[in-house]
């Protein structure tokens, strides 16, 4: 309710991610008192979408936004940047889906043509991309991106990079642990998004009340 952020777990998947894996891993968190989820943030995890309806049907998941306009740019030249830039801002600053589409077509329109694979990229994560469309601003900002888990996983590599190889598992989960635990040792990060929080937990309070009954009296 303090805005609170927690590591809730960490897991070696063998075999890829697949929904096996996922349902592994959600399971696990469901049997450990997660009892409801508004959104799941991911990026092009295979199986995952299935595997939280199937565990939390009112979960909504929702593509990374960040992580949509950067694969993009890896599909356009850089000498059109910056129009592109301008020219998708309407789409992920619409004020619902509809207008958003409206701004799709009119990107399809004048680069279609040049760049069919951008235009396909944003019509096959569509689904996955409208949903946070429709909330308040200050939701938005929470769900747009999986930068925070990105963070994360960068610290892991570098740790993983230092040490070269590990004996076992459950040496290479321990080291991975001892990185989580060492996150933010002066509360600087913590105390900025709880200042973050309060706006974004009203807008939660409205949004889900009747799911998260608490958040109205906070």
């Amino acid at each position: 309710m303090d805005g609170h952020k927690d590591v809730l777990g960490l897991w070696a998947g063998s075999g890829g991610e697949g929904a096996k894996f996922w349902m592994s891993v959600l399971v696990d968190l469901k049997n450990r008192g997660v009892r409801d989820v508004f959104f799941v943030v991911c990026d092009g995890l295979k199986g995952l979408p299935d595997t939280v309806e199937a565990l939390w049907p009112e979960a909504i998941v929702q593509t990374c936004i960040i992580h949509l306009i950067r694969n993009t740019f890896r599909l356009t030249s850089r000498a059109d940047g910056d129009a592109i830039k301008r020219d998708i801002k309407p789409i992920y600053t619409a004020v619902n889906a509809d207008a958003a589409l409206a701004a799709l077509d009119e990107l399809d329109e004048k680069w279609g043509s040049k760049y069919r694979a951008m235009i396909r990229l944003w019509r096959n994560a569509w689904t996955e991309f409208i949903p946070f469309l429709d909330y308040y601003v200050e939701i938005r900002r929470v769900i747009c991106s999986t930068n925070a888990i990105e963070s994360l996983n960068a610290r892991y590599r570098r740790a993983v990079r230092a040490r070269g190889h590990f004996p076992s598992e459950q040496a290479a989960l321990k080291c991975l642990y001892l990185v989580t635990r060492s996150l933010d040792p002066t509360g600087a990060g913590r105390a900025r998004w709880t200042m973050r929080w309060k706006a974004v937990i009203n807008a939660f309070a409205i949004t889900f009340g009747d799911r998260w009954p608490a958040a109205e009296t906070y």
